[in-house]
């Protein structure tokens, strides 16, 4: 490896946020482009597509569920071996999990075309509705391994020290993606099945870029003859085992709040959680962008065992996380109005929901950040276990729970303090297990 890089430089303000600020707006402007992507079929197609998009996203999540492990485990698994001087090990390794993830690919949509309308009929949706739902799905699937491999360089192209291409791939693939919502939507009259293939393709341009990027020998991940190593892919499985429990158990929790918000208020009610969904995830794109642009870094530190360098960029992390907390959670309640009306006019019956929810869901922003990153810290430190029961818990044992007894006690209002709540419960937890592995990792 260059002995001038950007690991071996010293951890400051400026160099943590050179290494991650790029991650960040990629994250940022891919949140951004899946809401310009609600937009346009919102305000072309109207909010019954709208709550399609919404009603497809369990299976997306539980389709890309096992990508997102290999993705986020392999990447500490092979950074870890990097910062070891490993570097021909690992990238073997890299090659033989980009391998198994198209493997993934294929048997993943396989089940998705199998399981998709009988999941959709058991909700008991408008036959409008229902209609959108397959027609958006049937044409997403057919992406299914270019967007696991999207999920994959990702990370792996922030590992390589290459945050800043990855950010360019985002975000034209998101100009892409834009671009292709009109042209298909208006002007070749495609609906709803023209959003997702202009979503395909979009996430497409990081899978062409990541083959060419990683067939050049001088890049420092590149492909190699892939070796099979049943303890990497056990390694990789666990260690990102929490990022697909988030994956699984966000596909779980959405269904859940798509079938409470048709029991209390019908299709609309899912058309309103679908924007403040989208408000919320952009606003998380922050820490999630953050936590994957440091999470090489980490990961480096602990294969070197530099405790003083690791330290102090876990006490850097939770002050940066801190201002984008407080910044964050301002500027939603600030722009609730102006956000939700750009997704449904005040006169429509779902706008008046949207902006009751959304004021609502916007406390969890207080709490979202530590618990992103504290998951993500213990993914890169290689202890997939903590990082599992941390996200497994904020995401679905805290939420199951904050789901099955606010919206009882409160109604519509219970389901918005739902996320809050399961937040601040994941908080709590997230501190207990920071203090309990403190002394362990040297942070």
């Amino acid at each position: 490896m260059p002995s001038d890089n950007a690991y071996s430089r010293p951890v400051t303000l400026k160099n943590v946020l050179k290494f991650a600020v790029p991650t960040i707006v990629m994250t940022v402007f891919m949140s951004f482009y899946t809401m310009v992507d609600g937009l346009f079929v919102s305000n072309l197609i109207g909010t019954d597509a709208l709550s399609a998009v919404n009603l497809t996203a369990p299976i997306i999540s539980l389709v890309t569920a096992i990508s997102t492990m290999l993705a986020t485990g392999g990447s500490a698994v092979i950074m870890r071996k990097v910062g070891e001087q490993k570097e021909a090990e690992a990238n073997e390794d890299f090659t033989f999990l980009i391998v198994v993830n198209v493997i993934v690919g294929f048997v993943m949509s396989a089940l998705g075309y199998l399981v998709m309308d009988g999941i959709f009929g058991s909700m008991n949706l408008s036959p409008v509705v229902f209609d959108y739902c397959h027609d958006y799905l049937s044409r997403y699937l057919i992406f299914t391994i270019p967007i696991l491999l999207m999920n994959n360089f990702t990370l792996y192209m922030i590992a390589a020290g290459k945050s800043a291409l990855s950010m360019v791939c985002s975000i034209a693939g998101g100009v892409l993606n834009m671009v292709l919502d009109y042209v298909l939507i208006a002007v070749f009259d495609m609906g709803i099945a023209g959003a997702a293939i202009a979503t395909g393709l979009g996430y497409s341009v990081t899978a062409v870029v990541g083959i060419v990027l990683f067939s050049q020998k001088n890049s420092l991940l590149h492909f190699v003859k892939p070796v099979c190593r049943r303890k990497t892919l056990w390694e990789a499985a666990t260690n990102g085992s929490s990022e697909m429990a988030t994956a699984l158990v966000t596909g779980i929790v959405t269904m859940m709040f798509n079938w409470t918000m048709l029991k209390y208020v019908g299709e609309n009610g899912v058309a309103a959680i679908t924007i403040i969904m989208y408000v919320l995830m952009f606003a998380t794109s922050l820490y999630t962008g953050y936590s994957y642009g440091v999470a090489p870094m980490i990961s480096f530190y602990y294969g070197e065992q530099n405790h003083e360098k690791l330290k102090k960029l876990v006490r850097m992390s939770v002050q940066i996380i801190s201002v984008i907390a407080v910044v964050t959670l301002l500027a939603s309640l600030t722009l609730t109005e102006p956000l939700v009306s750009i997704f449904a006019r005040p006169d429509n019956p779902v706008y008046d929901l949207a902006v009751t929810g959304n004021r609502i869901c916007s406390l969890a922003l207080i709490f979202i950040g530590y618990n992103v990153f504290a998951s993500g810290m213990f993914t890169a430190l290689s202890n997939g276990l903590i990082s599992a029961v941390l996200a497994f818990s904020r995401s679905f044992v805290f939420m199951v729970i904050a789901m099955l007894i606010l919206p009882v006690l409160f109604g519509v209002t219970g389901v918005w303090f739902a996320t809050p709540a399961a937040e601040f419960a994941a908080i709590c937890l997230s501190l207990v297990m920071f203090g309990k592995y403190k002394k362990k990792y040297g942070y």
